[in-house]
């Protein structure tokens, strides 16, 4: 089994693209105006509109209903990234901190609310673990 993808369904698409665009500085392939793919090497974020939802099974998913998700993603420099967003999103929850297990991590929302992880390894045994 592969895990290929996460979706978060939005009442914005434009503007979340745009967000994780911006993020992590991969651009996004568009399907549909209700539905855009942001691919990396090891899995997929798809960001979908609420007109989706109902080709599963409606009233399956809500925007900006999520608490008990991180969306994690490793980055080249968390600093970077931090000061790439900076002004994009009114909730940073914690500004990048080295963490004890050795990653460099910034915790923020995005736009819909959606908690997100950008760390980068800064330890031997962190930097060892995500060797790529």
């Amino acid at each position: 089994m592969d895990f290929v993808s996460i979706r978060i369904i939005t009442g914005d698409v434009a503007r979340l693209v745009d967000f994780y665009e911006r993020a992590t500085g991969v651009g996004a392939n568009w399907s549909t105006e209700d539905f855009a793919e942001l691919g990396t090497a090891s899995a997929t974020l798809a960001i979908a509109g609420t007109r989706t939802v109902p080709l599963f099974a409606p009233g399956a998913a809500r925007p900006a209903d999520h608490h008990s998700v991180i969306i994690e993603f490793l980055v080249d420099d968390v600093d970077r990234v931090h000061l790439n967003l900076a002004g994009s999103t009114e909730d940073l929850v914690q500004e990048p901190t080295t963490m004890p297990w050795g990653n460099r991590s910034l915790l923020l929302r995005d736009p819909d609310g959606n908690l997100v992880n950008f760390f980068t390894p800064v330890t031997p045994a962190a930097l060892a673990k995500f060797a790529r």
